[in-house]
């Protein structure tokens, strides 16, 4: 078969007008010299994390939307519609952001660094001031982030190269940049983002008893656990709210080790409490209040509450604030220590500014500012003691809040002014005079910066996002074995938004796989196109039969090439007399062929390739040594091999023409349909 390919091959060489090899053999010299692309560089599979969706009190925040199929560009493209916007962190700005989807940008993929611990103090404030402008309104198209990679930061500067081609001067240059660049098709492997049903908010307590009565008054500690951002995913919030856990935790080992003797247990109930959906308007702590305060007899809640001490940001700053919803009044528990924050402040750690901040609760706002309002709206003596002025700080809400941003030192510090504070109120120091420079807890006794740093790294090790931590992760569990070693009677609260009008929905497919295809645009396919048809009609040229024009001279004929068979050669006699003696063929009509007998098929043969199908009938012996006329057009099939039943004879087909010109079919292949008869007499030929 190999043989009769290239013999075939060989003869439609021989038989074109054209350098048909270099037509045919060009493609194939282009793939080999192309380098490969690599597979690496033609896809890169990295992991995106979708901005906030969540519905609060019926109001929607954040991106409503998931899925993500469309060709990439940066922001330095002049057309961005329907286009995935690629930002870096480091040149993002919220003009950008806002001109991307006044642009109706397909998606927009904010590009963060790996080490974010490294990124400059002045690009990290002004992201956390962007952050709540981009969750305040609701976004109609998806928003991503990405932890960036060789790979990915490989495709943002091609996707940077391409877009900024898009500007040059010339309409020639754009066209050819716009040809060559390389595109990335940003696709995800999600589906559409749906609402989570039946999510579940869940809440740890446990408490200290007091020693004494049962009127005893209750010290309620408080701090919300859950990490808030503009991508969940990437929530770990360090400082809030992962150094008020971190302190929660620090003064139930210390408490309980005072009230584990008789001599230091005080007559002071201690309720410790860290609430969940903290930064969801607070749900956690609001339906604790409604269970303990509505729904039950008996509850810590209900009897003589002393103050609410509430625990949000502190692992940070040279200053201390206590946020009250309305000051206290002289001569309270309350009062009291506040007066204790002070003198511990000035005397220990002069260091430190510590402040009261008075701020009324707007009840028109669909957020509380601090979680302590929660318990004052339901009359409870309550305060947040936080290094933060104001509640709208952008260091409340971020994804920026790392680890990093937590100063071990500043939070053991913190830590000793609040259980310095509370001891000298529960144990009444100042009125027994005890020195204000006097610390209690010393030696043995003393906060643990150690314990405290370890608590921060395992907070900070996942991202504690309200929609991510339900009541069976881990989350919860270690953080109830933690509490349990201290306290007594630990338990947890769940929070399940109603049904008929839910004060908080979250979303799905917060995390997913995006996918980075190269691709070239729209402008290649159609200069390939072109190509493809160029390379096509030039090969289609070359194989043509050269047709000599009725009143044209009769192509020269030339001597066969050394070793070709005498058989591939129409016999010179059978030609036309105009052809041969080079008359004109339009002033002496071409003679009529003469009528010839019927042809005896051979096995069913027929012609089949570029000329149009004609049935042949054999000279009479099995080779076809001599020429066949076939049909009235004086088709003369040479064979170039012995046929063979059922397989392929390769032959070139040499036609004469009614005004006596000569073409050749050099494509053309006979192909048998049965076995071949046994050779017979030569039979009369005419036309079929």
């Amino acid at each position: 078969m190999l043989e009769e390919a290239g013999e075939v091959l060989e003869n439609m060489l021989k038989a074109s007008c054209l350098p048909l090899g270099f037509i045919v053999f060009l493609p194939a010299v282009l793939l080999l010299v192309a380098p490969p692309l690599p597979a690496a560089d033609a896809a890169h599979e990295f992991t995106v994390y979708r901005m906030q969706q969540y519905d609060l009190q019926g109001q929607p925040y954040g991106t409503r939307n998931a899925v993500l199929n469309t060709e990439a560009r940066t922001m330095a493209a002049e057309v961005l519609s329907r286009r995935c916007v690629l930002m870096r962190l480091l040149d993002f700005s919220y003009e950008q952001y806002q001109k991307a989807l006044r642009q109706s940008a397909g998606a927009v993929v904010i590009i963060l660094p790996r080490a974010m611990a490294a990124v400059p103090q002045d690009v990290v404030r002004q992201f956390m001031e962007i952050e709540p402008e981009m969750l305040a309104m609701e976004t109609i198209v998806p928003v991503y982030f990405a932890v960036e990679d060789e790979a990915l930061l490989s495709i943002y500067e091609q996707t940077q190269a391409a877009s900024a081609s898009q500007g040059s001067a010339s309409a020639a240059e754009v066209l050819l940049r716009t040809a060559t660049a390389n595109g990335f098709q940003m696709v995800t492997s999600g589906v559409q983002s749906k609402a989570v049903s039946d999510w579940l908010i869940a809440s740890v307590e446990g408490r200290l008893t007091g020693l004494g009565g049962e009127d005893l008054p209750t010290i309620v500690i408080v701090a919300h656990y859950d990490a808030f951002g503009v991508a969940p995913w990437l929530s770990l919030g360090a400082d809030s709210n992962g150094s008020g856990v971190s302190v929660l935790l620090e003064l139930a080992r210390l408490f309980s080790r005072l009230y584990t003797y008789k001599r230091t247990h005080a007559a002071y109930n201690l309720l410790f409490f860290a609430s969940g959906g903290g930064k969801f308007n607070y749900q956690g702590t609001k339906r604790w209040l409604e269970d303990n305060l509505d729904h039950t007899d008996s509850s810590l809640l209900q009897d003589n509450v002393a103050f609410v001490l509430c625990l949000d940001t502190v692992g940070r700053g040279s200053s201390l604030h206590l946020h009250v919803s309305k000051p206290p009044r002289e001569g309270t528990l309350q009062h009291a220590f506040l007066r204790e924050l002070e003198t511990v402040a000035a005397h220990q750690f002069p260091e430190v500014r510590f402040s009261m901040v008075h701020k009324r609760i707007n009840l028109a706002e669909d957020v509380l500012a601090w979680e302590h309002e929660r318990f004052a709206i339901r009359r409870l003596p309550a305060f947040t003691l936080s290094h933060l002025e104001s509640h709208r700080d952008g260091q409340r809400s971020s994804i920026m809040d790392v680890r990093s941003r937590v100063d071990s030192k500043t939070l053991t510090r913190n830590t000793r002014i609040i259980a310095e504070a509370l001891t000298r109120v529960i144990y009444n120091l100042t009125e027994k005079g005890t020195p204000p420079d006097m610390p209690v807890f010393t030696e043995q006794m003393q906060v643990q910066q150690e314990q405290l740093d370890s608590v921060m790294d395992w907070l900070t090790h996942q991202p504690r996002a309200a929609q991510l931590v339900d009541k069976d992760s881990t989350f919860l569990s270690t953080l109830q074995h933690h509490l349990s070693r201290y306290l007594k009677d630990v338990k947890q609260h769940h929070v399940k938004a109603d049904k008929r009008d839910p004060e908080f929905v979250f979303y799905d497919q917060l995390k997913q796989v995006m996918n980075a295809y190269r691709v070239k645009p729209a402008v290649f396919d159609l200069l390939l196109a072109v190509g493809i048809a160029a390379y096509l009609g030039m090969a289609y040229a070359a194989v043509q039969p050269r047709v000599t024009r009725p009143g044209a001279p009769a192509p020269p004929t030339s001597s066969p090439p050394p070793g070709a068979s005498p058989a591939l050669q129409p016999p010179l006699q059978e030609r036309p007399e105009a052809a041969r003696e080079g008359q004109d063929a339009v002033t002496r009509p071409p003679p009529q062929p003469e009528p010839l007998p019927q042809p005896v098929p051979w096995g069913g043969a027929r012609v089949s390739g570029l000329c149009p199908p004609v049935r042949v009938a054999p000279a009479g012996t099995e080779t076809l040594p001599s020429p066949a006329v076939v049909e009235t057009l004086n088709y003369r099939a040479f064979p170039c091999c012995s046929p063979r039943p059922g397989g392929i004879l390769p032959f070139f087909l040499v036609f004469e023409l009614p005004g006596g010109e000569l073409g050749r079919c050099p494509g053309a292949r006979l192909q048998t349909c049965g076995p071949a008869p046994q050779p017979r007499e030569p039979a009369a030929l005419g036309p079929m």
